[in-house]
């Protein structure tokens, strides 16, 4: 478990102090390392990452986060665990790329950047991440396809948060501490508050499976991945297959999933 917060400002700049606040929120999810970046890039926005580690994989410092991709200029804060980046890691050295860490983060930079979004598809594992696209100027805020990992984000005017916790988001002081009517009704009712709403106004919840995009104060969110076949066909641009190709798909997804 490790914890994510991240703000975006256009046209201007946030306090360290807002940042260290957020920073500290998050310490009990990772109480291994931490760390913070601001990026200042060519549409005169600034974007900070933090990031506090609970280390799983690669142990060493190689796999500090914020972490950056030097060929492209991308960062990433990553929190969850990639179950088959090894794989991946080999497909990528295959295609000529070099690592400097054994850590599932490079991998899924490394990724990004050969394969664009579409790698999201080929990821094994439960995930909530940032990645800054230096050269388009954007940000991707993606969680996994059962929302195992949490992230939330608000948006009030030109400043842009988003972190792994609620109280993070309300700990920099820019989100208001108001109660949201249709989270309190959700909870009222079900025990909890059905996503994408919370229980504070303003804060939602990027939804399991979605892909979430930030790009110079505008917000789109799409799918990436559906539990229905047909859907999946579509996103991994296959036909409809036959029952006997199912069968054999589900078998094959069983056994990638227990061995």
């Amino acid at each position: 478990m490790c914890g994510i917060f991240g703000v975006v400002a256009e046209g201007g700049s946030v306090s360290q102090e807002l940042v260290a606040r957020a920073e500290r929120s998050l310490g009990h999810r990772g109480p291994d390392d931490s760390g913070t970046v601001v990026i200042h890039s060519g549409q005169g926005c600034q974007v900070t990452f933090a990031h506090t580690r609970l280390s799983i994989i690669d142990l060493s410092p190689l796999g500090h986060q914020p972490m950056q991709d030097p060929p492209t200029g991308n960062w990433i804060v990553f929190n969850g665990e990639i179950y088959n980046f090894r794989e991946l890691r080999g497909e990528l050295v295959s295609a000529g790329v070099e690592f400097r860490s054994q850590s599932d983060t490079e991998v899924m930079l490394a990724a990004y950047r050969v394969w664009g979004e579409e790698f999201l598809l080929r990821l094994r594992g439960m995930f909530a991440f940032a990645l800054w696209d230096a050269r388009r100027n954007r940000l991707l805020l993606v969680r996994d396809p059962m929302g195992i990992k949490p992230l939330y984000y608000y948006q009030s005017g030109d400043t842009f948060l988003f972190a792994s916790e609620v109280r993070t988001l309300l700990q920099t002081e820019i989100v208001p501490r108001k109660i949201d009517a249709t989270g309190a009704l959700s909870y009222l009712s079900f025990g909890s508050v059905c996503e994408p709403w919370t229980i504070v106004e303003g804060v939602r919840a990027v939804p399991p499976g979605h892909v979430l995009t930030y790009d110079k104060g505008s917000l789109s969110v799409r799918e990436y991945w559906s539990l229905i076949p047909s859907a999946l066909g579509r996103a991994a641009g296959d036909e409809p297959s036959s029952n006997g190709d199912g069968a054999r798909k589900l078998a094959e997804t069983l056994r990638e999933a227990v061995l």
